[in-house]
């Protein structure tokens, strides 16, 4: 894509609008303090909707072109955060639709594998060997942390909790 200008034709504008509405409508509910209260399994649901709507908007495009433009410009880990590990949450719940709460989460390499070594699998290995300062951890900028994996054998549910402050994240 090398037009900057590029324009959404009828039939972009109508499925981003609806992409967009629900991202926003689902954000509204999310930032507000009273989501918390509500059941676990309801506010996971509500967050595994969230990352399916992002991840559909990730392959936009416009927004891949950008998401390139982050990888080249950025610090590495900025686009694997924006891309790679949004997408692996998004994909570890809707190819594993077991849990009902993040505290359920979790991930082997023999899970991941089951039946074929795809994007779940390529992201585990690959993540594993990410080192910064010689640990595996990516500090965001608003007090949370990830740890990636020491191996691909265990990927557990300390990848994203469900506070508030890793919501923030997404936004």
């Amino acid at each position: 894509m090398n037009d900057k200008n590029i324009k959404p034709n009828e039939k972009e504008k109508i499925a981003l609008n609806l992409f967009y509405n629900r991202f926003y409508d689902l954000y509204e509910e999310l930032s507000h303090n009273n989501f918390f209260q509500n059941e676990s399994s309801y506010r996971f649901y509500k967050i595994r909707e969230i990352f399916s709507i992002y991840n559909e908007l990730l392959g936009y495009e416009p927004i891949k072109y950008y998401i390139k433009v982050i990888k080249k410009t950025r610090p590495p880990l900025e686009g694997i955060i924006v891309n790679d590990l949004f997408s692996f949450v998004r994909n570890l719940l809707l190819h594993f639709p077991l849990f009902n709460n993040w505290d359920d989460v979790y991930i082997t390499q023999n899970l991941a594998t089951w039946n074929k070594a795809g994007r779940i699998h390529s992201f585990l290995k690959k993540s594993s060997k990410i080192k910064i300062d010689g640990k595996g951890t990516i500090k965001y900028r608003i007090w949370e942390e990830y740890n990636a994996p020491k191996n691909q054998d265990n990927f557990s549910n300390n990848l994203i909790s469900s506070s508030p402050v890793t919501l923030c994240c997404i936004f």
